[in-house]
């Protein structure tokens, strides 16, 4: 791998835009039919980014809740790899970036939130949805669209908890690791 090459993937890692689309393609997904409907709980949504930033924990998922594995097509080289680094958390895999890209998916007018209980709602706009069906139709999101698809129906009906409990028994090698390890699936 050429030093150009390790720079551009830096480069991508620390660019929020990046991740910002990833999130807008995820909730859309997550939002149902129209996009409209929000995820409760930024940990609901953290989990479910989780198997889109991992495709092996993703292939894992659906090999067990009898998803269609060749529709996530992953492809080689994301076999090896994964596109970026998340820690074991109290609640199950975390960035924390989150609240930063949720904030600018609010102060962009892209995503909206508020709370209820103790429950943090995060969903789109209407400009946020129609911002995810144009990156939908790039043909360099077409991978993160249909993954969002896949995991929107594998977990998405979850509840926040069930998806925890969930992610733990998919993923047992996560109950072993300390706090703020990373991880590596």
């Amino acid at each position: 791998m050429s030093l150009r090459v390790v720079r551009a993937i830096g480069a991508a890692e620390r660019s929020d835009d990046f991740h910002v689309g990833r999130l807008l393609l995820l909730l859309h997904a997550a939002g149902g039919r129209g996009g409209t409907r929000p995820v409760a709980g930024i940990m609901k949504l953290a989990k479910m980014d989780f198997l889109l930033r991992y495709p092996n924990g993703l292939a894992r998922v659906l090999r067990t809740t009898g998803g269609d594995e060749a529709a996530a097509n992953i492809k080689p080289h994301e076999r090896d790899t994964i596109e970026t680094k998340m820690v074991r958390f109290r609640y199950g895999p975390w960035d924390g970036r989150y609240r930063r890209w949720i904030g600018l998916l609010v102060a962009r007018g892209l995503g909206t939130t508020y709370v209820s209980g103790k429950t943090v709602h995060v969903g789109l706009t209407e400009r946020g949805r129609e911002v995810a069906d144009q990156l939908a139709q790039l043909q360099e999101f077409a991978d993160l669209r249909q993954r969002s698809t896949l995991i929107a129906k594998a977990v998405g009906p979850m509840s926040a908890t069930r998806l925890k409990d969930f992610i733990y028994e998919q993923f047992p090698e996560l109950l072993d690791m300390r706090w703020g390890e990373e991880i590596e699936v």
